[in-house]
């Protein structure tokens, strides 16, 4: 590691200490020719994969974007941030973990549905009315029929 005050190279670590997060590694470093010393920080480098959106248009994964479609279905609903905000981990978690260089809005969304409808039914329609488009009240009507059907069917064992 370059030393910022002579310039020289090289330079020894004295401490290295983790965030609370565990998401970052201070390094307490000393130049090898000045002696001055300095802190560096570490950090994992997460490359973002790109969003297939249904036009064919790629854009890099936003999840502030994802978040901020969240908030909007959750608008007025007891539903807290801290459960968006681990739906919205879990969903880039996934995307991560497999690794791809493209994933399609598709996926993304069926994956947030799927949590909403376990979360709240009045948010999943309303995500869910926006990220299918619904056309008519039909579509609407129909959803909500599915959501009531699934409702009343008795638990499996």
């Amino acid at each position: 590691m370059k030393c910022p005050k002579c310039g020289y190279p090289d330079s020894k670590v004295i401490d290295s200490r983790t965030t609370p997060e565990r998401d970052m590694i201070r390094r307490r470093r000393e130049c090898l020719s000045c002696r001055h010393r300095f802190t560096t920080v570490e950090h994992v480098e997460v490359i973002q994969p790109m969003v297939v959106k249904k036009d064919g248009r790629r854009e890099p994964f936003d999840p502030e974007k994802m978040m901020r479609g969240l908030r909007r279905a959750c608008e007025k609903r007891p539903v807290s941030i801290d459960a968006l905000e681990r739906i919205v981990a879990r969903v880039q978690q996934g995307i991560q973990d497999k690794g791809e260089k493209e994933v399609s809005s598709q996926k993304i969304g069926e994956e947030v549905m799927a949590a909403l409808h376990s979360l709240d039914d009045v948010a999943y329609v309303r995500f869910a009315s926006v990220y299918r488009e619904f056309k008519d009240i039909e579509e609407f009507l129909s959803e909500l029929q599915e959501l009531l059907k699934n409702q009343n069917k008795p638990a499996q064992d």
